[in-house]
């Protein structure tokens, strides 16, 4: 299980998926280029001190991490997702993939996904916290892969 983010564009969601990363003993994908300066010193900064704890690996692209990741399913959280979260059968090697705060993905990555999936909720609500989306997601995945086990 991985997670990988698309492109972020608010420092403080970064920081929110190191730590659910390190905390969640789940590698991390940063796709680049960011929409702020990323640099060691601003990663730890929103991070804090889980940086160290986390599994980071940063891709200078998009055309990079397709060249460069880790075999395993592709799962697109969208909320254009044709899957809704409860009919999801996540694998252990399923990367869960998260788009811009701003933007989402394009179209070109979003045809890409092996699956997309959308958290319900309520009708007429545009979007959850995209880090918010991920530690739901996230856990019901450790949770079906049996990922909690390593866990105290």
């Amino acid at each position: 299980m991985r997670l990988a983010l698309y492109q972020p564009d608010i420092p403080q969601n970064l920081g929110a998926f190191i730590r659910l990363a390190a905390c969640a003993a789940t590698p991390l994908d940063i796709i680049e280029p960011c929409g702020f300066p990323v640099d060691d010193r601003r990663i730890r900064r929103a991070a804090m001190d889980y940086v160290d704890l986390a599994q980071i690996r940063r891709h200078a692209s998009w055309d990079a991490f397709r060249r460069d990741r880790m075999p395993g399913r592709l799962v697109l959280l969208t909320t254009a997702g044709a899957t809704r979260l409860p009919e999801v059968c996540f694998r252990s090697d399923d990367i869960l993939l998260l788009g811009r705060e701003s933007a989402g993905v394009p179209a070109e990555v979003h045809e890409t996904a092996d699956l997309k999936v959308r958290v319900p909720m309520q009708k007429g609500l545009r979007s959850l916290n995209v880090a918010l989306a991920a530690a739901m997601v996230l856990s019901e995945a450790l949770r079906q892969t049996d990922g909690y086990q390593a866990l105290a």
